[in-house]
């Protein structure tokens, strides 16, 4: 049983790239209903319990027998190594798509809980509706036995879900070409500039090999969210172009001089809302698109004006269906890889529910972290990468990056800078937004 990767899939495969889900739990873990409840997850979602394999000039994901099938993984050991550890252990090439682990500590009663899926077959919303299904069979199992009734039916050959670019509006080829020949005219008359690598020897011949995934974190309470949110509302701007302000704020400030410098900022756009008949976040393909913008940013920058052009821009690209757009271009990426080249990538996963738990079993925190296996510290200069997501009302950005590149000095530092941003940014008196303001 084979389905072939469309193109857009296709370029996941050759950046292994992945999203990893953790959840950090106190009290007593159920281990086989824990493992029971990851079984039923990959029986129902062909993806999770597949692989690549090569299909003439392309790859296509096929399954894997009973005994090549992801299982859960349960050891003892200390939560944050056993986090490091997960975190920069790739899938397996050839192997699974998704690995689930979970990891106690001496006593019993604190656990970690980690699930990673291949990019190929997921997105941010995706994994997350995934990690919370798990759960949610976890938890009929342990309260009533058995699994939630939708999900005994027969998945012994379940369908294999479409790729999203089956799934768009039609199109005229010529305006696609025409987006194309813009998209491409605008990355050479507005090339980016990029956040230089502070650790040293990253020459080709040195450092190329050295290195590991770390994330430094920045998060905020309850309290500081709800006044961000409320700050940009009044200001007329979305939180995501008010985290994207300060991004742009802090990586200018590690550029010379005071004038304007040509910033990129990298914005993930779902598409799955945007569809018709829109697709769920059950459904386990990868629905997201990219818009691109350049901005002249200074040193001195006043972060509610470029807020309100972030904002304005990506508005203006989406009512005007560039997402769509993007989509189809998007095997053009390798051949021009100025078409996602970016100063700073900001996600953008909105405000999403963590986990519903048994009574007895509570959630410490839940992260989401991407992460990939090919970085190259020889380039001298890369984005800087910021995974945005709200967890029960609570504001978290995830800044991971390659410690032959980014030192974890250096990140810490620019996490501060965001910080303090978003800090200013919220406490700020605004007025009321005018009806034009972005």
């Amino acid at each position: 049983m084979q389905r072939a990767l469309c193109p857009v899939e296709t370029l996941y495969v050759g950046q292994r790239s992945r999203a990893v889900l953790s959840c950090t739990l106190r009290g007593r873990v159920d281990a086989e209903a824990l493992a029971a409840a990851f079984d039923a997850v990959t029986q129902a979602h062909p993806t999770l319990r597949s692989r690549i394999v090569a299909d003439g000039a392309g790859h296509a994901l096929t399954l894997l027998d009973d005994g090549g099938r992801p299982r859960l993984e349960r050891r003892a050991g200390d939560l944050e190594e056993a986090y490091a550890t997960e975190l920069n252990r790739p899938l397996t090439v050839g192997g699974p798509l998704s690995r689930a682990v979970l990891v106690s500590a001496p006593g019993g009663e604190d656990h970690l809980f980690v699930l990673v899926i291949d990019h190929t077959v997921t997105d941010g919303h995706s994994s997350i509706a995934l990690h919370n299904a798990l759960w949610d069979h976890y938890r009929a199992l342990v309260t009533h036995g058995r699994l939630p009734a939708v999900d005994t039916a027969d998945a012994g050959s379940p369908e294999w879900p479409q790729p999203v670019s089956a799934l768009l509006p039609p199109a005229v080829e010529a305006d696609t070409a025409a987006y194309l020949e813009q998209r491409v005219r605008q990355t050479r008359e507005h090339p980016v500039e990029l956040v230089p690598y502070d650790v040293p020897g990253t020459a080709p011949a040195e450092g190329a090999g050295e290195g590991h995934i770390e994330v430094c974190r920045l998060t905020l309470d309850t309290e500081h969210t709800a006044r961000l949110r409320r700050t940009a509302r009044q200001a007329g701007v979305s939180v995501h172009a008010s985290v994207a302000a300060a991004l742009l704020a802090a990586a200018r400030r590690r550029l010379e001089g005071d004038g304007p410098r040509t910033l990129g900022c990298l914005s993930p756009v779902d598409l799955r809302s945007r569809l018709t008949p829109p697709l769920p976040a059950s459904v386990m393909v990868p629905a997201v698109t990219t818009h691109l913008q350049t901005l002249e940013v200074t040193a001195a920058c006043d972060p509610l004006d470029v807020a309100r052009t972030v904002h304005a821009r990506l508005s203006d690209f989406i009512a005007d269906g560039g997402h769509f757009q993007e989509m189809r271009i998007t095997p053009e990426i390798p051949r021009t890889p100025a078409l996602q080249l970016a100063t700073v990538i900001a996600t953008n996963m909105g405000v999403v529910p963590g986990p519903r738990l048994p009574e007895g079993l509570r959630a410490a925190d839940v992260r989401l972290v991407p992460a990939r296996e090919h970085y190259f510290p020889q380039a001298g200069r890369s984005p800087v990468m910021a995974c945005v997501v709200s967890f029960e009302g609570r504001l978290s950005i995830e800044f991971p990056h390659w410690t032959a590149c980014f030192s974890p000095s250096f990140v810490r530092a620019f996490r501060d800078d965001v910080l303090a941003g978003l800090l200013a940014f919220a406490s700020a008196r605004r007025e009321p937004a005018t009806a034009d303001a972005g």
